[in-house]
């Protein structure tokens, strides 16, 4: 990659060059944007990613507190959507980790919240 080459130090810490407009540093982590999501049941959601990996996930009673004590309302639950490649509700509830997620519906078709 064109610029990479050098690390410039700046008071001690490394700093990279910011990269041309069209070019693009591959991390290495993979990112997982969900492109839809809607409600299937009671407490169930069913969720697509943008490379079509999808499944279920199912919220358990019991982790229906604290922060998630909301999703306890049939009305709350319904406006889930998606904010930034995540499933999240409005209200500054805590988004659902899209990396998790996935990984359990590779594994076992859906994502139960216990």
């Amino acid at each position: 990659m064109a610029g990479l080459e050098s690390i410039c130090f700046v008071s001690g810490v490394d700093v990279l060059p910011e990269p041309d407009d069209d070019e693009i540093i591959d991390s290495g982590i993979p990112i997982f944007d969900v492109v839809s999501v809607e409600v299937v049941g009671p407490l169930a959601l069913l969720v697509r990613f943008e490379d079509g990996v999808e499944g279920h996930v199912r919220f358990e009673p019991s982790t229906l507190r604290n922060w998630f004590a909301a999703l306890n309302d049939p009305a709350f639950f319904a406006q889930v959507g998606i904010a930034n490649g995540t499933v999240s509700w409005p209200n500054e509830m805590p988004d659902l980790a899209p990396d998790a997620m996935y990984d359990q519906f590779v594994a076992h078709g859906e994502w139960i919240l216990t």
